[in-house]
């Protein structure tokens, strides 16, 4: 005869759907207390950064509003009068919005298509190297042009390829005969721009996917070298799909920065014969609001870019999130 007093196995068990939801932001209350009496320290050690990003990223952000006024320094932010869309309408319908817009996605293009590969294809081969001391030395020859300035870059693109003199257009004139400007020449600015880039960035480049590959697990090279996969099946097959996850993340984190070229870089070769080429819009906004004094019209090309930079990246991380299972947020 079963005990009537003994619980009964079969019956369901009870399980806890949490508070109740009127007592949901009470429940978060507690919950966030509980977790700064554990960890204060962790905590603390956020404030720095909340503080910079407060004053140094949020605050500024007040100062979009002059992109819908007609600003004058000497009736500050509330007395300039309000324009509306005037600036923006202005941008659009220029003559410079095409040439600008032009050569800041060609220049975002290449850097996509070309610099951003490159520090993976550096970084797989590098992982495939089997002798450490080697191995370290390229990494370290590498890194360092990151650590050079864009002036002291510009500096020795300008000694390597001036005219007559500089010892790479001295070599190919020789070879290939004629007499070519290549800091003059605009057909020639694009292809000195990523030659820049490449041989600045991509050793740094390589840091977060050198990170990735060593990260992933030994066992699975084992257990393609049991079934007979060679360098290269274990490079297709293991390696690659192991810092997909990492490419994708680094790719939508550049498709945000699309129409960002960067400034210094291009000024620094910018001149009077290439600057139908080398107009992007991080030069246009210097020259109109530093220049030329043209604040709100400046600041309504970069407010331009900003929401255009947001579009693309919340795009893309919907894509990834989409057709992958790897995405920012």
């Amino acid at each position: 005869m079963t005990n009537s007093s003994a619980p009964d196995a079969l019956a369901p068990v009870q399980l806890d759907e949490g508070p109740a939801p009127g007592a949901s932001s009470t429940h978060r209350r507690r919950s966030l207390l509980k977790r700064l009496r554990r960890a204060p320290v962790l905590y603390l050690m956020l404030i720095p950064g909340i503080v910079y990003f407060a004053v140094f990223k949020y605050a500024p952000m007040y100062g979009i509003t002059i992109a819908f006024q007609d600003y004058l320094p000497f009736l500050g932010m509330q007395g300039s009068p309000w324009v509306g869309l005037d600036h923006f309408e202005r941008l659009f319908s220029g003559p410079d919005f095409r040439r600008l817009l032009s050569n800041t996605l060609i220049l975002a293009v290449l850097n996509i298509v070309i610099a951003f590969p490159a520090p993976i294809i550096v970084a797989l081969m590098l992982n495939e190297l089997r002798k450490q001391m080697l191995k370290k030395f390229i990494q370290t020859a590498i890194y360092i042009p990151h650590f050079l300035s864009w002036a002291i870059v510009s500096g020795l693109t300008y000694l390597l390829f001036a005219l007559d003199v500089g010892p790479i257009t001295v070599l190919f004139n020789d070879l290939f005969g004629g007499r070519v400007n290549f800091l003059a020449d605009p057909d020639w600015f694009r292809p000195l721009i990523m030659a820049q880039t490449l041989w600045k960035g991509t050793g740094w480049g390589t840091i977060i996917y050198l990170a990735a590959l060593a990260g992933v697990d030994k066992n699975l090279y084992e257990a393609a070298m049991l079934d007979g996969a060679g360098r290269f099946q274990q490079l297709r097959h293991v390696t690659i799909p192991a810092i997909i996850p990492t490419v994708i993340i680094m790719l939508i984190l550049n498709i945000g920065n699309f129409l960002d070229t960067g400034f210094e870089q291009i000024y620094m070769l910018t001149n009077s014969l290439n600057r139908d080429v080398a107009d992007v819009f991080d030069t246009y906004v210097y020259f109109m609001g530093i220049t030329n004094g043209a604040y709100s019209y400046s600041t309504a090309i970069g407010l331009f870019k900003s929401v255009v930079g947001l579009i693309l990246i919340l795009g893309a991380n919907w894509l990834a999130k989409k057709f992958s299972d790897s995405s920012l947020f």
